[in-house]
């Protein structure tokens, strides 16, 4: 190793340094302005409805089965004409994610049959204490868009047949 060598190598990481030192910074100011994620980030959990504000979670748990990290807890019920949750004959009476264990792989996305869970695009994450880590179905549910698509509703007998609507364009 010669004497020279060292300079050399100070001198172009310098040089790298001084290419850069004029160029407008790029810092986002995080409370006030969030920076766009990309289209296949993976963030926090969401239970997705029908258009009419049922549940698209039947209950079948594939998707705690798909989990490699055990993150997902899925306990089904039955539904009655009287209190109906989702059209098909179960719903998800309770739906845990423990997001401390959660990996975001999105093998619960895939396994879903109905496309109920869906990743979406919320990186705003924080707990205070491991319980508030665990998020039940209320957290995970998305809003109704009108308060009479509130679950759970009273329907005439025999409406729902199936647990996935027949699609009107199988194209889709």
């Amino acid at each position: 190793m010669s004497v020279l060598e060292p300079v050399v190598e100070l001198v172009r990481g310098l040089g790298q340094t001084f290419r850069y030192l004029f160029d407008r910074p790029v810092t986002y100011q995080y409370p006030e302005q969030k920076r766009e994620v990309r289209p296949r980030f993976r963030g926090r959990h969401v239970l997705k409805r029908y258009d009419n504000g049922l549940e698209k979670c039947i209950g079948c748990s594939l998707c705690a089965a798909a989990c490699p990290a055990d993150a997902i807890f899925v306990e089904a019920s039955e539904n009655t004409d009287e209190k109906r949750f989702s059209p098909g004959e179960r719903y998800a009476s309770t739906y845990e994610i423990n997001m401390l264990r959660c990996i975001y792989c999105g093998f619960c996305e895939d396994a879903c049959p109905t496309e109920a869970i869906v990743l979406g695009d919320n990186y705003e994450l924080s707990f205070t204490d491991r319980r508030s880590a665990i998020y039940p179905k209320e957290m995970l549910l998305e809003p109704v868009p009108t308060v009479d698509m509130t679950t759970p509703r009273k329907v005439e007998t025999g409406v729902y047949k199936r647990s996935v609507p027949e699609m009107k364009d199988p194209t889709d």
